[in-house]
């Protein structure tokens, strides 16, 4: 689900409760569904970089044996990627073409050792500057 909201003429997707996103890292799930905003915008829409909780709904098929997460775990995640992101200071927008999260454990460590595509350069600025070195590359 995903919630469209309209400030200033500019439109804004936003991820909520109940939305299906994508795994960019090699922990082995592949799909998760959100279950709650912990931080974010009146705690119920979430951006790039904002912490959610999320709940695994399917592995990756080559990694279920010896995957470190199972169908149903309950873990955090970061947002790495949303479908229309928000304008910076300069007007340009970044736009992705999929929801995609990294999933982090309950104590914020990494449940991954390589992420699957690039990151924004938002997330550089969090306390997460580990994520982009594991990542292919940094989108302006």
């Amino acid at each position: 689900m995903l919630l469209v909201q309209i400030q200033q003429g500019v439109i804004f997707f936003m991820i909520q409760m109940g939305t299906k996103l994508n795994v960019a890292d090699n922990s082995g799930a592949k799909t998760v569904i959100c279950i709650k905003v912990q931080k974010g915008f009146k705690n119920n829409f979430s951006r790039v970089g904002d912490i959610i909780l999320v709940s695994v709904k399917s592995l990756r098929s080559k990694r279920k044996l010896n995957a470190s997460i199972v169908k149903g775990d309950i873990c955090r995640a970061l947002i790495i990627r949303t479908k229309v992101d928000r304008k910076t200071i300069f007007g340009e927008t970044v736009q992705f073409l999929e929801n995609t999260v990294i999933l982090l454990s309950k104590q914020n460590k990494y449940l991954f050792s390589r992420i699957f595509g690039l990151i924004p350069n938002r997330i550089r600025y969090t306390k997460y500057m580990r994520a982009v070195t594991m990542s292919a590359g940094v989108v302006k």
